[in-house]
């Protein structure tokens, strides 16, 4: 594709003028086409109803397109109510009725699931009912949260309203320091700009020190666009998409067309990271940031390392070779759940599963855990958690009287071993 237009265009521009088939610009409201529309075992049981209700008075009740919704189950599974069973059982039988592919076996979190099957591609337009679903923007597609009523209207006509966010650019450049990771730098930049920094924004995120990221990082950024407040995240894609969507696309072809054009006026924001320590998140909003310096030596009860922020291989990794052999702090909880079974089956063959078992942890199969407060390892009055997930707002991971902290996978191994917030460039 070619930008016809004789002004610079962003990004969500680009993929916009697509969905709506017409040139659009920033501030426009458009009905656009879907191309992929995602939900899982929590919000899907709205959506079908409403989609239910949506045609009513139609003969038959189909989908738009069934090859293009993706059911996931990832937030109670195993079912862990007569509630979330009769939930599954529902939108097992809807899958089955409209022909949708339902990864119903426990394939793992949505956000996870979604791009490592290859449901995603750069230019996409996707929808998902969950907020994190702006962590496909790690291929340089435009995907969003919606709520489950807005789903239904995608089941039932393919097509959504939007308005054509503005953008604004995390240009972010230099070396990061050993032991300091892209969680740290998503939380450093939400802690500068706030919860509401980007509201209703596309938040790109490019630089020397974003284009040196694997795509596992990337998703990490992308994932927390939303807690700026942003519509979606968006990594530009380059060769790094390319060869990993090859590997999951047989027939992808990369089209540079799907990036901002040079030159385009968007709001703007700089760093440098070269000297960036490890970050903390602290109790109750994500955008209360601190270096670990300011909170080390609070006390622990529990680690989480998972979630569709920081639950791939990649991240379990940096957990296993930090702790090495030595065992888990006393009186700590360390629960470890790979986002999803491809990376819960890397885990294993590295033979890292058998390490952290011995250690004293938990490992558990791929779903979300704690991180909403819906399943296992919630947090009880006054227990203090860290999480490697995405938010920490007052009972999120389980009591509202408990106090979550987020952090990397590496700070949370440090503090995992010592039973304490620890600066993890200390072990």
């Amino acid at each position: 594709m070619s930008n016809n237009t004789d002004y610079p265009m962003t990004i969500s521009e680009k993929i916009f003028s697509k969905a709506a088939g017409k040139t659009v610009k920033t501030g426009d409201f458009v009905l656009a086409n879907i191309d992929r529309a995602m939900t899982h075992d929590i919000t899907g049981p709205l959506a079908v109803d409403g989609f239910y209700k949506i045609l009513r008075d139609k003969e038959e009740k189909k989908v738009w397109d069934p090859s293009k919704i993706v059911i996931v189950f990832d937030h109670q599974v195993p079912a862990d109510s007569l509630n979330a069973a009769a939930n599954h059982t529902m939108l097992r039988n809807f899958a089955k009725e409209q022909g949708i592919l339902n990864y119903d076996v426990y394939e793992g979190v949505c956000h996870q699931v979604m791009p490592e099957k290859g449901h995603v591609r750069p230019g996409d337009l996707v929808v998902g009912s969950d907020s994190h679903t702006c962590a496909y923007g790690a291929l340089g597609a435009l995907s969003t949260g919606i709520g489950s009523t807005d789903m239904a209207a995608v089941f039932a006509s393919g097509k959504l309203w939007f308005r054509v966010p503005e953008t604004v650019r995390f240009e972010v450049n230099g070396k990061l320091p050993g032991n300091v990771y892209s969680k740290d730098v998503i939380l450093h930049l939400i802690g500068d700009v706030g919860a509401e920094g980007a509201r209703y924004m596309a938040a790109e995120y490019a630089g020397s020190t974003v284009r040196n990221m694997s795509m596992p990082e990337r998703m990490t950024m992308s994932n927390m666009a939303i807690e700026m407040g942003g519509k979606a995240g968006i990594v530009e894609a380059d060769e790094t998409t390319e060869k990993y969507l090859k590997e999951r696309i047989p027939d992808y072809e990369f089209d540079p067309y799907w990036k901002s054009d040079e030159d385009v006026e968007c709001s703007f924001h700089e760093y440098d990271v070269s000297d960036l320590a490890p970050q903390v998140a602290c109790p109750h909003n994500v955008d209360n940031v601190k270096p670990v310096t300011e909170v080390e030596g609070t006390k622990i009860d529990q680690v989480f390392v998972g979630s569709c922020t920081n639950g791939r291989f990649e991240d379990i990794e940096i957990v296993a070779k930090m702790m090495g052999h030595e065992p888990v702090a006393k009186d700590v909880r360390l629960l470890i759940i790979p986002a999803s079974r491809t990376e819960y089956m890397k885990v294993l063959r590295a033979g890292y599963i058998e390490q952290f078992m011995e250690a004293g942890a938990i490992v558990e199969s791929p779903c979300c855990g704690p991180c909403m407060g819906g399943s296992f390892g919630l947090l009880g009055d006054g227990e203090v958690g860290l999480a490697t997930s995405n938010r920490n707002f007052k009972g999120r991971e389980g009591s509202p009287d408990s106090f979550v902290y987020l952090s990397s996978p590496a700070t949370a191994a440090a503090s995992a071993l010592t039973g304490e917030i620890t600066d993890p460039r200390t072990i």
